[in-house]
């Protein structure tokens, strides 16, 4: 492999970050964030490294999901502003070497969609069997809900026609039948129509449920993963190196079925969520252990797939893949007030509140994220270690105004604050003490450890290229791990615990020829004849540290 090839298969090494149009920053003073605003702020995410922007839903919506609920899937909400400016934005992001990637949210629509007004209206409507249907009383279904704090079914009767329609998620947002060839036709064009805008791919959500197709009239798809292998396929034809990034919270083994298995032509990528799981248990433990083995429980991909790693997202934090002592752990650690938590299985928390404002525990957390074999993913706001505001409903939590200044509203819009989409964090991370303004002038801030972080992660492509193993070593706090490729080996090691380790590891191939140089402040540290060193980390410490032979080329 050379160099090059990362400029091919860009989505190995590069960096998402998922905002939300509506709360990032609001440029006209009507109090929701727009297209304009976001404009205004791509050269922040350009100077933090990002070089893939990832939409949340920006589409007409009805409101019920915050915006998962689409009334158009070929519009722009109003509110945010139209088609031009959406292709002002991702112009001017590819102009700054930043791909645009947007929310696919195929597996239902809104109930006030059109096509599901008209399929309600009468049974003998064109778009009836858009949606799955039965004419009968549903069994009990209340432990196939998503949302189990918001519904006891995934039927509701609509009066109009005296049946009951298929939702997995709220009542308001009726399931697409995939099995109709009609819908998958319209989620072909819907692909097309935001490719041709310039799109660079989607982040498709729900995957799993998606293509599941119990209960419809037509049967189920001769191989529903032969249609995923096809909207890959589209996406490559219409775009050349567009993406797939999936929502597939599955076990691993599954997970690979998504990918496509050794071939690796269904889902480009998708995210981690039993490593991101298994990192919490391991930071309430203060053990890696539980980190470790799902890392080293990962399926061999394809060489064109790749995991993404994340410490937050969008959603509720879940943590349906532990156990229940293990959850409990987590929520005990993390998350013990029972308004923290959400649907019983996951917690409405940012990181730095959760880690107690820390700021030795919020950096070697983003350190070992970006160190982890695979893409990383960063939510709006990650960068200045942002907080939640628990007043807020569900998940909408950690959807909080984004915080540009110490100013009136965070700086996010001039408005009145009632008209903004929800409070502004208050508090010890109320916008005074938690903003880009300040951080981007102050070199030992979060941001600016986030674009050091971002940086050596782009030079090292190792990371999202190359071979993974876990070192040995006997301090059960410390996680310590190598990632190499081509001519390039990096070893990073995180103390999860708050005592000083020392840390002896036997490093193959590896003489008093080569040094390991710290790639996170300066300095380097021998190695012995016999390829053994010791490596010092305070509590909660943290190092990358790049293998250099004598007569390595390579800058450093």
């Amino acid at each position: 492999m050379r160099i090059t090839d990362t400029a091919d298969l860009w989505w190995k090494n590069a960096v998402v970050y998922c905002l939300d149009v509506e709360t990032f920053m609001d440029w006209d003073g009507d109090g929701i964030g727009d297209f304009a605003g976001l404009a205004q702020r791509i050269d922040h995410l350009a100077d933090l490294g990002v070089t893939c922007l990832w939409l949340m839903p920006f589409y007409p919506t009805a409101e019920r999901d915050d915006g998962y609920d689409i009334t158009d899937f070929y519009g722009v909400d109003p509110r945010l502003g139209t088609h031009g400016d959406l292709v002002e934005v991702i112009r001017t992001a590819n102009d700054r070497g930043m791909r645009v990637i947007a929310d696919l949210v195929v597996n239902h629509t809104s109930r006030k969609h059109p096509w599901f007004r008209s399929a309600e209206s009468s049974k003998d409507s064109p778009f009836r069997d858009f949606y799955v249907w039965r004419s009968d009383p549903p069994p009990d279904t209340s432990d196939q809900v998503v949302f189990p704090d918001q519904e006891d079914s995934i039927w509701t009767l609509s009066e109009k026609t005296g049946e009951w329609y298929l939702h997995k998620f709220y009542k308001e947002q009726p399931d697409l039948n995939v099995t109709n060839p009609r819908v998958r036709d319209e989620v072909a064009k819907i692909m097309g129509f935001w490719l041709q805008l310039g799109l660079s791919g989607f982040r498709v959500d729900a995957v799993p449920f998606f293509l599941e197709t119990e209960g419809a009239d037509g049967g189920a798809l001769p191989d529903p993963h032969h249609y995923l292998r096809a909207l890959r396929s589209l996406v490559g034809r219409r775009s050349g190196s567009g993406v797939l990034l999936g929502e597939v919270n599955l076990p691993f083994e599954q997970q690979l079925e998504f990918f496509g298995g050794a071939d690796g032509d269904e889902l480009t990528m998708q995210f981690d969520f039993i490593g991101m799981q298994a990192l919490y248990l391991s930071l309430a433990r203060e053990d890696a252990g539980p980190l470790a083995a799902a890392l080293s429980g990962r399926p061999t991909l394809n060489p064109d797939s790749q995991w993404a790693t994340f410490v937050r997202n969008h959603d509720e934090l879940t943590l349906d893949k532990l156990g229940d002592d293990e959850r409990e752990e987590v929520f005990a650690a993390f998350g013990p007030e029972e308004r923290m938590q959400v649907y019983g299985r996951g917690l409405r928390r940012r990181l730095p509140p959760m880690l107690d404002g820390d700021p030795r525990r919020v950096r070697m957390v983003y350190s070992l994220l970006f160190s982890l074999p695979g893409t990383p993913v960063l939510f709006y706001g990650e960068e200045i270690g942002m907080g939640e505001d628990l007043d807020a409903e569900g998940r909408l939590a950690v959807r909080t105004p984004m915080q540009w200044t110490p100013g009136r509203n965070g700086g996010f819009s001039s408005a009145e604050p009632r008209r903004l989409p929800g409070p502004v964090v208050s508090g010890g991370f109320a916008p005074e003490y938690v903003n880009v303004a300040d951080q981007r002038n102050d070199p030992d801030s979060l941001l600016s450890f986030m674009k050091l972080l971002i940086r050596r992660y782009r030079e090292s492509p190792e990371l999202g290229w190359g071979g993974f193993q876990i070192l040995e070593q006997p301090c059960r706090e410390v996680l310590a791990h190598l990632c190499s490729w081509d001519d390039g080996a990096l070893v990073a090691l995180h103390n999860l615990g708050p005592e000083p380790r020392t840390v002896p590891l036997a490093l193959e191939g590896c003489d008093s020829s080569h040094r390991l140089v710290d790639l996170l402040e300066t300095g380097s540290t021998t190695v012995s004849d016999a390829g053994t060193v010791e490596i010092t980390l305070g509590g909660y410490g943290y190092r990358w540290l790049r293998i250099v032979a004598q007569d390595s080329r390579r800058l450093v």
